[in-house]
């Protein structure tokens, strides 16, 4: 089973081969630490947390390297900072806190390395010498830039003409330029604002050069596989790959394989702050379980834009229902009739493979979530028929591909009764101690009744072999 992936650079889907299978490199940009991420942000966490999955599933724990940079030198955060009286760290500090938090709420792993781009000054000045050195850079005027015509390839990446990269980079005009196009990698600071010493005096670096240290500290250049927002694609990830071959560091290839997710859209129009068409994952993650809103984000190809809108996450809602059903309903089944281990069910595992299939062909999403409730059904026919063994082999595997794709986690009970608050759960609970009390006493009727009475909550009672259990009823 091999896995495919579509690179930028070459424009079409192809086998991945890492240069080393015993140590897989992935980076990825991360976010800006100066207030809670919208859901938008959070695409490529779940997009590229899913791949990292994948990776370790074909490369084993171990062999794979995943880098998610945290960018905590910014105008915005010097501004927040500023206002409230603090420094830069308390802010970087609390928004990244909470970043993290939601990231694994969203069943995000957490990377292997999460470098910091104050933790990687010295990483960063050393290159903006290597590239003055290289002579593809140039100082001037207290600034430091990188001289766009020392690379031959600029534009390759993003596939655009030098007018139009131009416009679309929203570069300073500056008399200093050698050229419109070159950027900034060093600048110096104003006199309120944070400053690191430098061989051209006090100041800060520009925002490209910082994820190509950051990269180079953390995982070596070149690296397997870049991936990133469409939005990066120009101006960032194409300066990133001119610094970094024009630093002198990985040759002539910066990333085997470059991977960008389509916009997350409200409204028709791509999700951002400056727009203020934003939900914040951070208020989302209040009204919805967090696997939820990942299989909302996941429910189209990584590829293509999304949509997002309330009806998207509840469909996703309800997806997780009928496997977290099914988990249910299998388990409550072999707690009555126990299997023996070991014995997998040929049907159960064809629509396993299937989810694995549907991942290696360039995380189609879509289509593993189509196994997933093939899977699902096999495993409610096998309850159906009471074939013990089936239901133990499928629910195994039904487990097995919701870890690989980061579902399935919560108890099953736990799941169905989330939608209930503390004071529905306490009165169910007592209801329960009350009709498992009547039911000893063979008082039938009263027993009817408070079943009748917890229906009209919207409960649903299940008696197994170890006695009654309850969750809320499924949605018509």
């Amino acid at each position: 089973m091999t896995l495919s992936l579509y690179d930028t650079m070459s424009r079409e889907k192809r086998p991945f081969a890492p240069k080393d299978p015993g140590r897989v490199t992935m980076y990825v940009c991360g976010p800006t630490v100066y207030n809670f991420a919208h859901i938008g942000n959070f695409r490529p966490v779940v997009v590229f947390d899913l791949l990292f999955r994948v990776l370790r599933d074909v490369y084993g724990e171990d062999a794979v390297l995943y880098a998610a940079n945290v960018t905590d030198v910014d105008d915005k955060i010097n501004k927040k900072a500023a206002d409230e009286g603090v420094p830069i760290k308390t802010i970087s500090d609390r928004y990244l806190d909470a970043y993290n938090a939601d990231a694994a709420a969203l069943g995000a792993l957490a990377p292997t390395f999460q470098p910091r781009v104050t933790e990687t000054m010295d990483a960063i000045v050393s290159m903006i010498g290597d590239l003055v050195r290289n002579n593809g850079a140039y100082e001037a005027e207290g600034h430091v830039l990188f001289d766009t015509q020392a690379f031959s390839d600029y534009g390759k990446l993003s596939g655009q003409p030098m007018d139009a990269m131009i416009a679309g980079a929203r570069v300073d005009v500056a008399p200093y330029k050698r050229h419109p196009a070159d950027f900034v990698l060093w600048k110096p600071s104003k006199p309120s604002e944070p400053a690191w010493d430098s061989p051209w005096g006090p100041g800060r670096p520009g925002w490209h050069i910082e994820c190509t240290a950051m990269i180079h500290e953390a995982l070596g250049l070149p690296i397997d596989i870049h991936g990133g927002g469409e939005d990066l694609k120009f101006p960032h990830h194409e300066n990133e790959l001119a610094q970094g071959v024009c630093s002198g560091h990985g040759g002539r290839e910066y990333a085997h394989v470059w991977m960008h997710n389509g916009f997350l859209n409200m409204a028709e129009e791509k999700m951002s702050k400056s727009l203020g068409n934003v939900a914040l994952a951070h208020d989302l993650l209040k009204a919805y379980p967090g696997e939820a809103i990942r299989w909302a984000l996941l429910s189209g190809h990584y590829r293509q834009p999304l949509e997002w809108t309330d009806t998207l996450i509840e469909q996703a809602k309800s997806a997780l229902d009928r496997l977290y059903r099914v988990l249910d309903d299998s388990a409550r089944f072999l707690a009555g009739e126990p299997a023996a281990d070991g014995w997998q069910s040929a049907t159960a595992a064809a629509e396993h493979a299937n989810v694995r299939h549907a991942l290696h062909d360039d995380l189609n999403t879509p289509n593993a979530f189509a196994a997933m409730f093939q899977l699902a059904d096999k495993v409610r026919a096998a309850v159906m028929a009471k074939d013990a063994r089936a239901v133990a082999s499928g629910r195994g595997l039904l487990l097995e591909a919701g870890n690989l794709m980061g579902f399935l986690a919560a108890d099953p009970q736990s799941w169905f009764q989330s939608g209930a608050d503390d004071d529905l759960k306490t009165r169910v609970e007592g209801l329960l101690a009350d009709r498992q009390a009547a039911r000893a006493a063979k008082n039938w009727p009263e027993a009817d009744r408070i079943r009748g009475e917890l229906a009209a909550l919207n409960v649903e009672v299940m008696d197994g072999p170890s006695g009654a259990t309850w969750r809320i009823k499924e949605q018509a």
